[in-house]
């Protein structure tokens, strides 16, 4: 399905979950720097609630109103043909996605999520990647904090780097931020999930096409002290490192051979061994059904930090590349990570696939691959800064 068969839908950008905790802040984002001409719709399952939301919001009288519940495919497929670019904030994704994403493979819209949940990822590719493709749709995952900055970050650094030799990149992350109910449920469900998410991965292995004539990977690397940052460097057991390898796979500037390696950066030992307990506590509890239900009513989804909080919230990722004799430093740095910055690069990149002139892409495919220098550039004029920093 050509693009230009999409234009005459009623809408270039539906956002679906609008009234959840980043939904909203997406849709107040949308609100305040749509361009002129921008036809958009806020969805989801009470229009009650979404007509609160968009009288709330600058332009709202402008702003459609659809409702759709994610336990009614019909609707969902309806939803998706009204549509060019659909942007969904409802998860757990394994438990509320499929039906969208097939609903856009099938209808050629563009779909974008937050999800930062491997299984899911996966389990869509093996299902709907091939019909995407058949329709032109581009299926994007991971377009909030979870994997933007380390996706565009990777991809900022290898082009600082020489063409045709193999490349090296680590990325050391640090934050200062609270998280929602939704992520905290998210995060529970993926620790309770270990075999699903495993056989998931090694069905993907069995579908996906092996890259021929180049390598490229993202192995999971030993605990350390790297002098480069000076902090200590722990793996971060995150969706991010799968997602810039795909797009390393995807793309040929990354170079015949590719390896990234992806940690949280801690400066002091104490804090690091505390966390490493910490995330080791939480995924015991959720093997535990007990366990994981206190823990669920602890924080329930649709509540997060409050703006407050939010203001003085901040992430920052450094990344190491090397390649052809050079050796590069760059900086991807930004406000509160997990809502404010999130909203941004979510709304960006529906605004993005919607009206950027963009590389021919189709399936399952990364913010990298699929929007690359344009959603760069549209990140770093929406306050996010990507640069060359100095070396230790």
């Amino acid at each position: 399905m050509s693009r230009l068969n999409r234009a005459d839908r009623p809408y270039d950008i539906v956002l679906f979950g609008a009234t959840g905790f980043v939904g909203e802040l997406t849709a107040e984002y949308l609100a305040a720097h749509a361009p002129d001409g921008l036809r958009w719709a806020v969805a989801g399952r009470s229009a009650s609630k979404l007509e609160r939301l968009r009288e709330r919001l600058p332009g709202g009288g402008k702003i459609g109103v659809l409702r759709a519940d994610v336990s009614d495919p019909d609707a969902l497929r309806e939803l998706a043909g009204q549509a060019r670019v659909l942007a969904t904030t409802v998860g757990p994704y394994i438990t509320y996605g499929e039906d969208l994403v097939a609903a856009c493979a099938d209808s050629g819209t563009d779909y974008l999520d937050l999800c930062g949940e491997p299984e899911f990822v996966d389990l869509t590719y093996v299902r709907h990647d091939a019909r995407a493709r058949e329709t032109g749709a581009r299926l994007v995952h991971a377009c909030g904090y979870d994997s933007v900055p380390h996706d565009l970050g990777a991809y900022f650094t290898v082009k600082q780097l020489p063409e045709g030799v193999p490349l090296t990149v680590d990325g050391y992350v640090t934050a200062d931020a609270t998280f929602s109910g939704g992520t905290f449920a998210s995060a529970l469900g993926q620790f309770a999930r270990v075999r699903p998410m495993l056989a998931a991965e090694r069905d993907r292995r069995r579908h996906e096409p092996r890259l021929v004539g180049r390598r490229a990977a993202a192995p999971t690397a030993a605990p350390k002290f790297a002098k480069e940052v000076g902090a200590w460097a722990l793996p971060l057991p995150t969706i991010d490192p799968q997602i810039v390898h795909r797009s390393a796979k995807a793309l040929e500037r990354y170079g015949p051979d590719f390896r990234y390696r992806h940690y949280a950066a801690v400066r002091r030992l104490p804090v690091a061994l505390a966390g490493v307990a910490a995330v080791g506590g939480l995924f015991t509890a959720a093997q535990l059904p007990p366990a994981r239900r206190w823990l669920s009513d602890r924080l329930r989804p649709g509540e997060g930090p409050d703006a407050d909080k939010r203001a003085k919230s901040w992430f920052k990722v450094r990344f190491v590349g090397e390649g052809g004799g050079r050796r590069v430093f760059t900086e991807v740095a930004g406000g509160d990570p997990g809502y404010g910055e999130t909203a941004k690069m979510f709304a960006e990149s529906a605004l993005s696939l919607a009206f950027d002139d963009l590389p021919p892409t189709a399936g399952q495919v990364t913010t990298a691959a699929a929007m690359g220098d344009a959603l760069t550039d549209r990140l770093r004029a929406a306050g996010i800064t990507f640069r060359v920093a100095a070396g230790r």
